[in-house]
């Protein structure tokens, strides 16, 4: 049995007798992973349990990737203290097009079978939903933390988000699954599952949660808290925000990131800090990008942050004089978006020929825009 398999980059395994005695057997486990595109990039965070199902796929397990193509059109209250706005199938489909291209720089997909729970979802009749939900008490709903959490606060909580663990269960009862995978907060929803199971005569399945993953400045990576590292980054910037992600945070990054030995990850953190953190970023890097742009980031940020240089290949744009300087980055994508702008701003996150920009209003002058650590911009008039 491969220990790893339930270790590396796991929070919780629901029964871990039954996870151990399915894996001694030597025989294929049938183990799916479900997933609702509500958006289309991929972080690093995402890629925590994209790594462990390639795992089982790699030790020729039989894996199911499911698409909540149902599901993600209810909406998951899932850590969510406000109610997620539904998505149609139009943009489920393009989201997990998207998705799926990503998805590809870590997984296999000619070994995984991919599904889609609208098929079974949307057949359902009001009479096998009510039967279903017979299964469950709105008192174990409400034991939730998200849910507990509304209730405080007096905000509302929408029927159909009661629903929607009930109907991420029965995928569970139609794959008739060994083992469900999913990040730690889905762990509510995947027990909901294995109570399907048992009540309706499938076999007994246990659950496999992977660590969720903090973002840059520490907290939950979250394209909401614009803490993200996406595995689309270009290299250059996938190698600088690593750099900046918390010491602390550094042997939880390479259990979870990397394919670097445990072994070796505890004597690479006990060394020094910054020669820790640069083997960290050059082996994410180097995942995503290959050795050979890995390594050019490693030395452009050397250039920057050692040397205190300009980098070499600062992208070029000319423009008009009085346009507005948070146009100008907004359409160079320095920055995300307009919102994301201004707060870059107003924190001095932006400098323009080595002066703190302060206002919002700051019109673009001739020479160096530098939003952030790692983002330059060559303005021209």
């Amino acid at each position: 049995m491969n220990n790893d398999l339930l270790t590396r980059a796991v929070e919780e395994v629901v029964p871990k007798a039954l996870a151990e005695k399915k894996l001694k057997a030597k025989k294929p486990i049938r183990i799916y992973w479900g997933i609702d595109p509500t958006g289309s990039k991929i972080h690093l965070g995402h890629s925590v349990p994209l790594r462990k199902f390639k795992a089982f796929a790699d030790a020729g397990h039989e894996v199911i990737f499911l698409i909540g193509s149902f599901t993600a059109m209810i909406g998951d209250p899932s850590g969510q203290d406000a109610m997620r706005e539904p998505l149609t199938k139009k943009q489920v489909e393009k989201n997990f097009k998207s998705y799926k291209k990503q998805a590809a720089k870590i997984l296999d997909f000619k070994k995984v079978k991919v599904v889609y729970n609208h098929k079974w979802l949307e057949k359902l009749k009001f009479d096998e939903i009510v039967k279903l939900a017979s299964n469950f008490t709105v008192q174990q709903m409400i034991q939730r933390d998200m849910f507990k959490e509304r209730i405080k606060k007096e905000s509302p909580i929408g029927l159909h988000e009661f629903l929607y663990p009930l109907m991420v269960g029965y995928d569970s009862v139609i794959l008739d699954v060994d083992c469900e995978m999913g990040g730690n907060d889905q762990l509510f929803n995947m027990l909901c599952g294995k109570t399907l199971q048992k009540a309706l005569g499938k076999r007994e399945k246990f659950v496999l949660t992977t660590k969720l993953l903090e973002g840059t400045d520490g907290r939950k990576m979250s394209k909401t808290y614009g803490n993200c590292i996406y595995i689309d980054d270009e290299p250059n910037d996938m190698y600088g925000k690593v750099m900046s992600v918390n010491d602390d945070l550094m042997e939880k990054y390479f259990e979870c990131c990397t394919d670097v030995s445990l072994n070796e990850v505890k004597k690479i953190v006990k060394g020094d800090p910054r020669t820790a953190k640069a083997r960290l970023a050059l082996e994410i890097t180097t995942l995503y990008h290959g050795e050979k742009k890995a390594q050019q980031a490693a030395e452009a940020f050397d250039k920057v942050f050692k040397g205190k240089e300009l980098p070499d290949d600062i992208p070029e744009v000319k423009v008009k004089k009085g346009t507005p300087l948070i146009d100008v980055i907004v359409d160079n994508k320095l920055v995300a978006s307009k919102s994301d702008a201004r707060r870059v701003i107003e924190q001095g996150g932006v400098k323009l020929n080595d002066k703190p920009v302060k206002s919002i209003d700051a019109k673009a002058e001739e020479g160096i825009c530098k939003v952030g650590k790692r983002k330059f911009l060559r303005i021209m008039m």
